[in-house]
C-alpha cells in the first residue's frame, strides 16, 4: 500500500514535467539556437523587458490584497505581508508541482496567522471562479475585437480557413489534442477530490463558507477593481515584452491581447508554469500574425524563461521573509479581530 502511494506521488510529480518536456522537445528539436544567442546578445531591447517585470509582481500583490479582503467576512484577518508571501510562494511551488501552490498558500496563513485552512481554501475556489469569469469576458472582448482583423487578413492574403488549417501540421494537432485530454483528466481528478471533501461535513461546510464569502464583502467595487487590476497587470507584464523585439513591436495591442488570452488558456494544462503548451499556443498566434516561426520561437522561449525566473525569485524572497516572520498566537489574533470589529461598529 505504501509503495503504491509513493508511485502515485512520483507520477503526480513527474507527469507534468514529462508532458511539458515532450512538448518543448518537439518545438525545439530542429531549432537553430544561434538565433536565440543573437537575440540575447544585442538583438533585443532589454529596457522593455525590465519595465514589464514590476507588473508581474503587481499582479501577485493585487491577488494577495484581494484574497485578504475575501477572508474578512469569515472573521479572518491575516497580516497583509503574510498574504503576499503566501501568494509568492504558491506561484513558485507550482513550478515544481502544478496547482500545489493553491493548497500551500492556505497552509502558510494557517501556520503564521492561524487562519482556518478550509475556509481559506474556500476563498481560493471563489478566486478561481472570479478569475474564470474575468477571462471569459476578456475572451469575448478579444473575439469581438479580432473578428474584423481576421476577416481583413483572410481577404488581403487570400488564405482560407481550410488552407490555414492545412498549415497546421499533424504533430500540431496531436499536441493540441494531448493538451485538451490532459485538461479533461485534471478536471476529472479535481471532481473526485471534491467528492471526497463532501464526505466530511465540517470540512465541506468551511469550504462552502469560504466560497460564499463574497456575499459579506463590504467594498464590492474595490474587490472588482482588484480583480480587473490583476489581469490588467498580467497583460501588461506580457504586452510590454512585444517591444523588446523588432518583429513583434509593430503587431499592436490587439495581437498581444489574443496571444495573451490563448496563452492563458494554454496554462490550464498542468505543466510547470504552462511550459510547453504556453510556448506552442503563443508561437502559433505570432506565426498567424506574420512572425516567422524561428522568431516566434525565440520570443516565447526568452519571455517565458525570464517570467518564470521572476516567479522563482519572488518565491525565494518569500521563503526568506517567512523565516523571520513571527507567528501570531491565538490570543493576539482574537484581540486584533475584536478591536477591528469594535472599530467597525463605532464607524457604523
Amino acid at each position: 500500500m505504501e509503495t503504491s502511494k509513493i508511485i502515485r506521488r512520483a507520477l503526480k510529480f513527474a507527469f507534468p514535467l514529462l508532458l511539458g518536456g515532450l512538448i518543448l522537445w518537439w518545438m525545439y528539436r530542429d531549432f537553430d539556437w544561434s538565433g536565440l544567442w543573437a537575440a540575447l546578445d544585442g538583438g533585443m531591447d532589454w529596457t522593455w523587458m525590465w519595465l514589464s517585470m514590476p507588473f508581474g509582481v503587481l499582479a501577485q500583490v493585487l491577488r494577495a490584497v484581494r484574497w485578504r479582503q475575501s477572508l474578512e467576512p469569515l472573521g479572518e484577518r491575516p497580516r497583509m505581508m503574510s498574504c503576499v508571501h503566501a501568494v509568492f510562494l504558491s506561484y513558485a511551488s507550482s513550478l515544481a508541482v502544478p496547482r500545489v501552490g493553491e493548497v500551500l498558500r492556505c497552509g502558510v496563513l494557517k501556520k503564521y496567522d492561524g487562519v482556518s485552512f478550509t475556509k481559506s481554501l474556500g476563498t481560493v475556489v471563489t478566486e478561481r471562479m472570479v478569475d474564470a469569469l474575468v477571462m471569459l469576458l476578456l475572451s469575448a472582448l478579444t473575439v469581438l475585437l479580432q473578428v474584423r482583423v481576421f476577416m481583413v487578413f483572410f481577404a488581403e492574403t487570400g488564405v482560407s480557413v481550410e488552407e490555414l488549417a492545412g498549415r497546421f501540421s499533424t504533430a500540431g494537432y496531436w499536441v493540441t489534442g494531448a493538451c485538451v485530454l490532459v485538461v479533461l483528466i485534471f478536471l476529472a481528478v479535481l471532481a473526485r477530490r471534491l467528492a471526497w471533501f463532501n464526505r466530511t461535513r465540517n470540512l465541506c461546510g468551511n469550504i462552502m463558507d469560504g466560497i460564499m464569502s463574497l456575499r459579506g464583502i463590504r467594498r464590492v467595487p474595490i474587490y472588482i477593481m482588484y480583480s480587473l487590476g490583476i489581469w490588467v497587470a498580467y497583460f501588461l507584464h506580457f504586452y510590454l515584452t512585444f517591444f523588446c523585439f523588432s518583429y513583434t513591436s509593430g503587431l499592436g495591442v490587439t495581437a498581444a491581447l489574443i496571444a495573451f488570452v490563448v496563452g492563458t488558456f494554454a496554462v490550464l494544462v498542468p505543466t510547470p508554469n504552462g511550459a510547453g503548451p504556453w510556448h506552442f499556443a503563443v508561437k502559433t498566434i505570432l506565426v498567424l500574425y506574420g512572425v516567422t516561426e524561428s522568431d516566434a520561437i525565440v520570443f516565447v522561449l526568452i519571455v517565458h524563461t525570464l517570467q518564470t525566473l521572476l516567479v522563482m525569485v519572488l518565491g525565494f524572497c518569500a521563503v526568506g521573509a517567512l523565516a523571520f516572520t513571527r507567528k501570531r498566537c491565538v490570543g493576539e489574533k482574537a484581540g486584533t479581530a475584536g478591536h477591528e470589529r469594535t472599530l467597525h461598529s463605532f464607524k457604523s
